[in-house]
């Protein structure tokens, strides 16, 4: 199942939309939809991120012990 979302945006924004979907010959639907996906991913992993630079019992290591952990 599916749902319609109206979104406004800038004219400038708009217009780059219309040149990736002539170029790829995708619907504006597709291209959002696809761009939404790719945004939320981001921020999910970024939430992730976050909640890990907060975790007082996360261990934090230098790049140091990073490449020597690897041994790079």
């Amino acid at each position: 199942m599916s749902k319609s979302v109206s979104v406004r945006i800038p004219d400038e924004l708009a217009d780059r939309l219309e040149i990736i979907v002539k170029e790829t010959e995708r619907s504006r639907s597709f291209i959002v939809q696809k761009a939404l996906e790719v945004y939320l991913a981001d921020f999910a992993d970024l939430q992730v991120a976050m909640d890990r630079l907060r975790d007082k019992s996360d261990k934090v290591i230098t790049a140091d012990e990073l490449r020597e952990s690897l041994d790079i």
